[in-house]
This record gives C-alpha cells, sequence and structure tokens, in this order.
C-alpha cells in the first residue's frame, strides 16, 4: 500500500457551532452530506457510498468542536489513517469554520481536496449556509 500525504483544508461556514456538530457526530446528520448513509454500533461506524462500505472508529471527539474517525481494515483493526472534522470559531469575529484533516496518496491529492470541497458544499446547502 503506498504512503499517503496527510492534507488540511478550511472552510468558511455560517451555522452556530452547536448544529454543526450534530452534522459531523451523528449517522442521520453524516447521512446528510458525507456518505448515502451511515450506520453506527457503538463507535464503529460504517459509510456506505453505492456497493462500497467502509469501517471507521470513532476515535475522539469533543462536544460542539470536534471529531475523529479511524479508518478500520477489512479485519476491523485500527489504521494509521483518519478523518479529523474540527469547528474553529474565530475570537473576535466569531466566525465559523471546518477543518477537515485527512490522507490521500499523492497523485489523488487534488481529486480528494475536491471531493471534501463537494460534501461541504453539500453540507452548506443541508444547513442552509449557501
Amino acid at each position: 500500500m503506498k504512503q499517503k500525504i496527510k492534507y488540511e483544508l478550511e472552510f468558511p461556514i455560517h451555522s452556530s457551532p452547536q448544529l454543526l456538530y450534530q452534522y459531523i457526530i451523528t449517522p442521520s446528520g453524516l447521512s446528510e452530506w458525507f456518505a448515502e448513509n451511515v450506520n453506527s454500533r457503538g463507535e464503529i461506524y460504517s459509510f456506505i457510498w453505492d456497493d462500497s462500505v467502509e469501517k471507521a472508529k470513532l476515535a475522539s471527539k469533543k462536544s460542539g468542536e470536534k471529531v475523529k474517525f479511524r479508518w478500520l481494515d477489512e479485519n476491523e483493526n485500527d489504521t494509521e489513517y483518519y478523518f479529523e472534522i474540527r469547528i474553529q470559531v474565530d475570537e473576535i469575529t466569531q466566525d465559523v469554520s471546518l477543518i477537515v484533516t485527512d490522507f490521500a496518496e499523492e497523485e489523488e491529492l487534488l481529486e480528494a481536496k475536491l471531493l471534501w470541497e463537494n460534501l461541504v458544499s453539500d453540507l452548506k446547502h443541508v444547513i442552509g449556509s449557501v
């Protein structure tokens, strides 16, 4: 397996952190913008796209602030790769941003970033932040 590169993206978003958090932590919220369907059993989340199912473990969360999912392999063992979504509020302006940390292979980096842009665009549409 090729080594993946860690990258970070920032998206300004017009929403309260509390509302936004529900869309990044709950299976129903994630199903509205991140994957076609999301199920969870305890800390294990199943993300479903077309005929593909990827599993991740909820590695950490901080209410109203961030969520981190660690991808699992086919035997449901942790991998070194994860994605994290942080809600950042500017102390002065109170502007809200989503900070996404993810990994991609070098030749897929641009495509991965575009995918996140589309996903966050869908999220903005769902919460009325267009």
